[in-house]
């Protein structure tokens, strides 16, 4: 893109972003990220691109999941250990279920900033400005702490930096192996209230015994020992994005610097906005969230801005309506899709629409609302006859008790037990592989409908 410059974004309008106090500081912090390595390389957002591109046609299954916030204080191996170790038990059972490879991003290496719903908050009447994630300001309801400080930009990227780290070693090093991944699997599925999915997980075993007879192991077949595996945030703070963007010089075009799939935000898509403006003339794969308020005219000026050439893998559109309402939103902006012969992959966020307040006074998400958002969506796309590509979850692999429900039953008295996440609650564990083999289960029953239209 001859016609744009890392800096445009600066001249259009611009919202959900911290105003800086020192000016000076910022511009201190900015340039000497400039001078930082890349996190993420051309070649591996290219690959990206490919196998999401697959993905758009239903040759491949997306999985986005991880951090609502990723936080500076609850940085340890063992929490990014244990969400891609969830990641990965979630993509053997939905490979199973879809029988396509899984594509695997995680929501690491970067979520640190969030948007908020009012620029400052309250609380026994005392007003400050709202903590928009560990890359901004501080969680710590104090005027200092929530003054945004751009130095919290070079801890962003040097934990960003040592996730990645500690992630292409797992993904390389042995720890993805897929027999040792089934065995967790099956550690989940020997428990008494997950009896429903012991089947399945049966069948993959045996799915591996016929494999490891015939030779197919991770010792005789390397992609059987390692996985691609992604990352991915919201782009919100554009000062970070565009210090850490580079010129590719393989390609001639400017990549993203700082993750390897980006996505615009529900609040921050407006086709003359800043994240629009920057989001477009970077290489890198690029999701876009679709809310309620979202018209045919503004998806269409998105996809014509984001993905001019119609790209197959550029662009991801993350459907987030809320459980019972997809029936509504969803048909109009597939049949829009449709319309301009878009090629797109789409996805199902079936989080941010199913926030509510329990009785106990805890934002929570009902494990039931984010199965049903999952199953409104897999309908609609059955009914228009478009691809449902992919799921995206606010999720972890601790043992947290902040979405009600799921087999092992977290009721709203429990959320105060392991209520650790500093924004939006996030699905555990359990809840997180429970819904993997649920999705798997709808992914099942579309591949057995589409073979029966086939042959009939």
């Amino acid at each position: 893109m001859t016609d744009w410059k890392k800096t445009d974004w600066r001249r259009k309008p611009r919202v959900q972003m911290p105003d800086y106090t020192d000016a000076a500081a910022l511009a201190a912090v900015e340039a000497q990220l400039a001078t930082y390595p890349p996190l993420v390389f051309a070649g591996e957002a290219r690959r990206l691109k490919a196998q999401l591109a697959d993905v758009s046609r239903g040759a491949a299954f997306l999985l986005q999941g991880g951090d609502c916030a990723e936080s500076f204080k609850d940085f340890r191996a063992d929490h990014i250990r244990d969400t891609f170790k969830v990641m990965l038990q979630m993509a053997m059972v939905l490979t199973y279920g879809a029988k396509v490879p899984v594509v695997k991003v995680g929501r690491m290496a970067g979520q640190f900033a969030k948007p908020r719903s009012a620029p400052t908050e309250t609380a026994n009447g005392v007003e400050l400005p709202s903590y928009r994630g560990d890359i901004v300001n501080g969680f710590e309801f104090t005027e200092a702490a929530r003054v945004p400080d751009p130095a919290r930009m070079l801890q962003g990227y040097t934990q960003a930096a040592a996730t990645l780290n500690l992630l292409r070693a797992f993904s390389t090093g042995g720890f993805a192996d897929i027999h040792r991944v089934h065995q967790w699997t099956l550690g989940f599925t020997d428990a008494e209230d997950a009896e429903r999915y012991r089947d399945m997980a049966n069948r993959i075993s045996d799915a591996i015994d016929f494999m490891n007879a015939a030779g197919l192991n991770g010792e005789s077949n390397h992609e059987l020992a390692t996985v691609d595996f992604y990352t991915s945030h919201e782009a919100l703070l554009l000062e970070y994005e565009e210090a850490l963007t580079r010129l590719d010089s393989t390609s001639g075009k400017w990549l993203a610097g700082s993750g390897h799939m980006l996505w615009i935000g529900d609040r921050t898509r407006q086709p003359d906005g800043a994240h629009v403006e920057f989001a477009r003339g970077v290489q890198n794969p690029i999701g876009l969230k679709c809310g309620p308020s979202m018209t045919t005219g503004h998806l269409k000026a998105l996809m014509a801005a984001l993905n001019p050439d119609n790209e197959p893998g550029r662009l991801t559109l993350i459907a987030r309506f809320g459980a019972g309402t997809v029936a509504e939103h969803l048909p109009r902006l597939i049949r829009a899709a449709t319309e301009e012969g878009a090629n797109v992959v789409w996805s199902c966020d079936p989080m941010h629409g199913n926030t509510i307040k329990s009785a106990t006074g805890y934002k929570t998400r009902p494990f039931d609302s984010v199965l049903r958002e999952v199953q409104e969506f897999f309908a609609v796309h059955n009914a228009e006859g478009s691809i449902p590509g992919g799921v995206h979850f606010e999720m972890t692999g601790s043992d947290v008790t902040e979405c009600t429900g799921g087999v092992r039953a977290v009721t709203d008295e429990d959320l105060s037990s392991r209520y650790h996440t500093a924004c939006d609650p996030r699905l555990n564990a359990s809840q997180s592989l429970e819904l993997a083999f649920l999705v798997a289960e709808e992914l099942t029953a579309r591949r057995d409908r589409m073979r029966d239209v086939a042959s009939a």
